[in-house]
C-alpha cells in the first residue's frame, strides 16, 4: 500500500469532516420531517451533536492519530507529529465550515 501525500491527507481531512457534518446532518433532517419534528431545527441541534464525530472520521479513526503522536514524542519525529496536528486542525475547519454552512441554511440562533 502506497503512502498519500501530505497534502493530500491534509485536503481530503478537511473535505471528509464538512461531507460527514452537512451530510449526516442533512439526512437526520429527513428523518425529523418523516417523523413529524421540525426539519430546520433538527438540523441544526443534529450538526451541534455530530461535530466531534466529524473529526474523528476525517482524521481516520483515533488510533493512528495517538500512534503518531507517540512516534513523534518517543522516537522524535517530529514532522510526523507537526503533520498529524496540522491534519488535526484542517479535520477541525472542515467541521466548523460544515456547522456555518448549516447555521446559514437553518437561520437557527442569530442575532440582528
Amino acid at each position: 500500500m502506497q503512502e498519500q501525500p501530505f497534502i493530500t491527507l491534509f485536503f481530503q481531512s478537511y473535505f471528509i469532516a464538512l461531507g460527514v457534518l452537512i451530510g449526516g446532518s442533512i439526512i437526520g433532517g429527513f428523518s425529523a420531517f418523516l417523523t413529524g419534528k421540525p426539519p430546520l431545527t433538527e438540523i441544526y441541534r443534529l450538526s451541534n451533536m455530530i461535530h466531534i464525530w466529524a473529526i474523528v472520521t476525517a482524521i481516520g479513526g483515533t488510533f493512528d492519530a495517538v500512534s503518531t503522536f507517540e512516534r513523534g514524542i518517543y522516537e522524535g519525529q517530529t514532522k510526523d507529529l507537526f503533520k498529524q496536528m496540522l491534519i488535526i486542525l484542517s479535520a477541525l475547519g472542515g467541521a466548523q465550515t460544515g456547522s456555518l454552512i448549516i447555521q446559514w441554511l437553518t437561520q437557527e440562533h442569530t442575532t440582528l
